[in-house]
């Protein structure tokens, strides 16, 4: 088989060594990326492919340069206005940062048409907010499979959900009625409110990681139950792989109310979860989605401070020092290292401003501030300013009383760093994969896009605290 196009690249790692590679069958007008097989992110070790990636761009520049001069003798002038600041080659250009196209995944769904008088009530504990919105999104998937309407929790025993996702729009988004509130299940249920039965995904280290303070919470708000039933033996801390056909017969039933929890850790037909838009058939870029007010205040943001080619951090702090250093490698970076892992980034991305959000210390971040510097400039880097009246990127909020909300502030944070062109995650923070979720469905998930210093190793860690 002859291959479409062909080209020697010849790179110096050393001034002793030279290294010529061979890269054959690069189809430079049809494909979406120049290299689709060379898109390594969220794989650890990837530093090195990550330099080769840039280094084969580069040289394919070059080589295109030098063969536009040659063949326009009667040309004079910089290289680089030979071939203009956007790096073409033919019709294709190269973007070391472009979108993935995610039209070039197959998507496998499944349609949700629950019956109209059976009920899944998800119970949701493990964690902050990111968790329980992932948790929902596997109560969805599980509500599909059993053909039943999605109760979404009260606020009384969970967070207030609709303050930052619009409800009602998944119902828009099915063409049917497939979530309501426990508010409305109340309304239907004439206030008998029974839980017919209560199904644990795991019995360990406590039946449906829930505990006695929660079964109160629940009792209060005028629900009763029998008696929690374990559906296997399962252990939170090592869930094992399920398929569909395993939650159909471990959690059908004919009664009409059947609560299941806590489902965050379960692992469901991963690959079909994590798909982009999700596992259920729907209209919509995604299910779970911020509301219309925080994505507006978002765009009004951006618009104000950082322009449409920004990059941005979830820089994960506080509490993540003993949580990292528990896992092999250590997630925790010093905050040089971490300074010249984003700089590199940021060169690579050509990106001018940098979002910031995290939870650090002053401290913390004003050190990360006066190390970024490239080229002898300063790479601002920008966080949510305190709220002033003289500033309109946030009216409507205060407008709907909502601002000042922790969940809303931290919703907003998620927006501005999915809707960013290059993101930078925190690994092994649910805050991170939430936004990754995002910007996959959202079509702005990049090439670049990863986590914090992908592929390397702390350069310091500290003893295990065995005090």
């Amino acid at each position: 088989m002859e291959p479409n196009a062909s080209l020697l690249l010849a790179i110096a790692p050393q001034p002793s060594t030279l290294t010529t590679i061979a890269i054959f069958g690069l189809p430079f007008t049809d494909s979406v990326s120049p290299f689709p097989n060379f898109h390594f992110t969220r794989a650890p070790g990837d530093a090195f492919i990550e330099d080769l990636k840039s280094a084969i761009l580069k040289q394919i520049i070059l080589n295109k340069e030098i063969q536009n001069v040659l063949l326009s003798p009667h040309r004079s002038g910089n290289l680089s206005e030979v071939v203009g600041d956007a790096h073409t080659m033919g019709t294709f250009t190269i973007d070391q940062c472009g979108k993935i196209d995610q039209k070039l995944y197959g998507k496998r769904t499944i349609e949700w048409k629950p019956k109209s008088n059976k009920f899944l009530f998800a119970i949701c504990t493990s964690g902050q907010m990111s968790n329980h919105l992932i948790c929902l999104q596997k109560h969805m998937f599980f509500a599909a499979i059993l053909h039943r309407i999605l109760i979404i929790p009260s606020h009384k025993v969970d967070y207030l959900f609709s303050r930052v996702i619009d409800i009602e729009n998944i119902n828009t988004c099915l063409g049917r009625k497939v979530v309501i509130s426990f508010e409305e299940f109340s309304e239907i249920r004439k206030h008998h409110l029974h839980i017919d039965r209560f199904i644990c995904y795991f019995s360990k280290p406590d039946p449906c990681y829930v505990d006695e303070e929660h079964i109160r919470k629940l009792k209060n708000l005028g629900i009763s139950m029998g008696k929690l039933e374990s559906a296997w033996n399962e252990d939170a801390k090592k869930p094992t792989g399920k398929t569909v056909s395993d939650i159909e017969s471990k959690f059908s039933s004919n009664d009409d109310v059947v609560a299941v929890g806590d489902i965050f850790f379960a692992n469901v037909e991963k690959e079909w979860v994590n798909q982009p838009g999700g596992p259920i058939a729907h209209k919509c870029q995604t299910l779970i989605e911020p509301s219309r007010l925080i994505k507006l205040t978002a765009q009004r943001f951006i618009q104000t401070f950082l322009g449409k080619n920004y990059m941005a951090i979830h820089f994960r702090r506080h509490g993540f020092l003993k949580f990292c250093n528990a896992k092999q490698p250590s997630c925790f970076y010093p905050i040089p290292q971490a300074a010249d892992c984003i700089i590199r980034m940021v060169e690579r991305a050509n990106v001018a401003v940098i979002y910031l959000s995290t939870d650090a210390a002053e401290s913390e971040y004003g050190l990360l501030q006066s190390l970024l510097v490239l080229n002898g400039k300063s790479i601002p880097l920008v966080r949510r300013p305190p709220r002033n009246s003289a500033e309109k990127w946030d009216a409507l909020l205060y407008r709907h009383g909502i601002e000042g909300h922790s969940q809303v502030e931290a919703m907003l944070d998620k927006t501005i760093c999915a809707m960013s062109s290059t993101f930078i995650g925190a690994s092994g923070s649910t805050f991170t994969e939430d936004i990754l979720r995002l910007r996959q469905d959202w079509g702005s998930a990049s090439l670049c896009d990863q986590y914090l210093c992908q592929g390397e190793e702390p350069n310091f860690i500290s003893d295990q605290n065995d005090m």
